[in-house]
């Protein structure tokens, strides 16, 4: 009997019970299943990964990874190609399972009752979700519409002298807005408040069309960051390997090793790690399928303007769509097999966020809302 009466099972810590619901994009297999689709008929605008697929290298690196085996808890070989990457030694890069887990990584190793955490709003849930786990007061500084979303560093300098938060969580390009702040500001900022940790989430920073960032630039970006910058990277979103999870964390010794410190063992698995090794010897792939990207999302961006759609600016292939009403527009186009993210859970009920995909998919996209969803 697993509940005997009158015996009551251990509490768990407390702060799970006021831990905010966790929302993402991608596939919610139960409601597939509910409403009678198989994921193969989902045309998916919900995630903000590469559309083209990961390098031929990937695939092909995967097909010799030796099941049998523990996979290398120090993910040596690529931890090498990433410091190699950015000029930096092998101690300043932690690899993790998903710069979701480094979140948490950074959460458990700086975050406490007595240290606050300034998160810049709206953005990713998953900041709160571990600031709150931890115990940690959790304060949020919103952009606002009226002003296209853009950061208002003042507001955000006044903000952190007045909390002096342990931690600031930045997402850089933001989602789902799809903001850029250059990193010259973000640098500023740090440097006049050096006694906190800010936790900057780069996932997308592959994908900022305007202006152009791409891989030229790491050494020389890894060189002039501050002591107090962590900067997290996910290849799962501009290499494409999203099923195998997989991201970094790129900052000083220490704070490599106060993220090592808490990193359970073995979470980065040896599919993973191969696939990510050869993925950066495919650099090309990246960069043609990037450049095709850019292409193919001002385009969607231009039609779905043209059908009515007011659609915020943003300097990533994903960008915020007002629709009026996100989940009824959301669930209008799911029923004829394609996904938008609706962005209730950011606080911004009347949006959806898009993320432009291959051509012929954009235009089905585009020609299903014509024909579905009512405009004024």
């Amino acid at each position: 009997m697993l509940n005997p009466i009158g015996v009551l099972p251990p509490l768990p810590r407390p702060e799970l019970a006021n831990l905010p619901a966790s929302h993402h994009g991608a596939l919610d297999f139960a409601e597939l299943e509910q409403i009678g689709l198989p994921a193969t008929a989902i045309v998916d605008f919900s995630v903000n990964s590469n559309p083209f697929g990961p390098s031929p290298r990937a695939q092909e690196a995967l097909r010799a990874v030796a099941l049998d085996q523990y996979p290398d808890r120090h993910c040596l070989a690529l931890r090498r190609r990433l410091a190699e990457r950015h000029g930096v030694g092998i101690e300043h890069i932690l690899v993790g399972n998903g710069a979701a887990e480094l979140i948490w990584l950074a959460a458990l190793a700086y975050l406490n009752p007595q240290r606050p955490a300034l998160i810049l709003g709206p953005t990713f849930g998953e900041y709160e979700r571990a600031a709150r786990l931890m115990g940690a007061p959790v304060h949020t500084w919103r952009a606002a519409p009226e002003r296209d979303f853009q950061i208002d560093l003042d507001a955000v300098a006044r903000a952190i002298a007045h909390l002096r938060p342990g931690v600031v969580f930045w997402c850089n390009p933001n989602n789902p807005t799809g903001v850029h702040t250059p990193d010259e500001a973000i640098t500023a900022c740090a440097t006049r408040h050096p006694d906190t940790l800010f936790v900057i989430d780069e996932a997308y920073r592959r994908f900022v069309f305007e202006p152009a960032i791409g891989a030229p630039d790491e050494p020389r970006r890894a060189a002039q960051l501050p002591a107090n910058v962590l900067l997290l990277r996910s290849m799962t979103k501009d290499y494409a390997l999203a099923g195998l999870r997989l991201g970094y964390a790129l900052g000083t010794r220490e704070a490599i090793h106060a993220l090592a410190q808490a990193q359970p063992p073995w979470s980065v698995n040896a599919a993973a790690q191969a696939a990510g090794c050869a993925a950066l010897d495919d650099e090309a792939h990246v960069a043609r399928t990037l450049q095709q990207l850019a292409a193919a999302r001002n385009t969607l961006m231009s039609d779905l303007r043209r059908a009515g759609l007011r659609v915020w600016p943003s300097a990533t292939h994903f960008f915020l769509v007002e629709t009026g009403n996100g989940a009824a527009f959301r669930n209008t186009l799911l029923k004829a097999g394609l996904q938008v993210r609706d962005c209730a859970s950011f606080g911004l009920p009347t949006c959806v966020r898009i993320a432009a995909r291959r051509p012929d998919d954009n235009a089905r996209l585009v020609r299903a809302i014509q024909r579905l969803w009512p405009l004024p």
